[in-house]
């Protein structure tokens, strides 16, 4: 005779307290002043900051709301969206800067490929359109399950802090 399971009663449960700020804000219909890149810029690299690398036009953060563990953001000082309006300097010193990126997640968090790419405007993804970034993405073979397409969840195995301060002393 086989036993009925009480629905829920024991299921895995994946606690992600994180999550609820990204929730909270797109749930919230007030507009925060200012940039969030430009003002991330100001900052020193830290913890609090996610900021793991400056260059001479622009710097590294680790993404608050990742796609996978290590997700980097680059982007210049400068407030600009279009990537034909990048100087040849910002455009030079966020490939570097990209690179050094890379450099760092590979020695750290040793990924088998990377996704690097930029999302220009709302309409192709973009989540901040008006400040141009790209993004850095480790991946490992195996590292998509069922979770992003049932339950709309992806699992990041890292803290931020924990990946912040691998990173800045890569």
């Amino acid at each position: 005779m086989t036993r009925k399971r009480q629905a829920g009663a024991s299921a895995q449960r994946l606690w992600a307290p994180w999550r609820l700020a990204y929730i909270a804000g797109a749930r919230s219909k007030k507009k925060k002043s200012g940039c969030l890149f430009c003002e991330k810029g100001k900052s020193k690299a830290n913890t609090r900051s996610l900021v793991i690398l400056h260059g001479r036009h622009g710097y590294c953060m680790l993404n608050l709301f990742p796609y996978n563990n290590g997700h980097t953001l680059v982007t210049p000082y400068r407030h600009v969206a279009n990537l034909e309006d990048l100087t040849q300097e910002e455009w030079l010193d966020l490939w570097r800067l990209s690179k050094e990126a890379i450099r760092r997640l590979r020695k750290v968090l040793s990924p088998q490929g990377f996704n690097v790419g930029i999302n220009l405007g709302r309409a192709a993804g973009a989540g901040i359109p008006r400040h141009l970034h790209l993004h850095v993405v480790p991946r490992w073979v195996g590292d998509t399950n069922f979770m992003p397409l049932l339950t709309d969840t992806r699992v990041i195995s890292q803290s931020l802090d924990s990946a912040h301060r691998l990173l800045t002393r890569a």
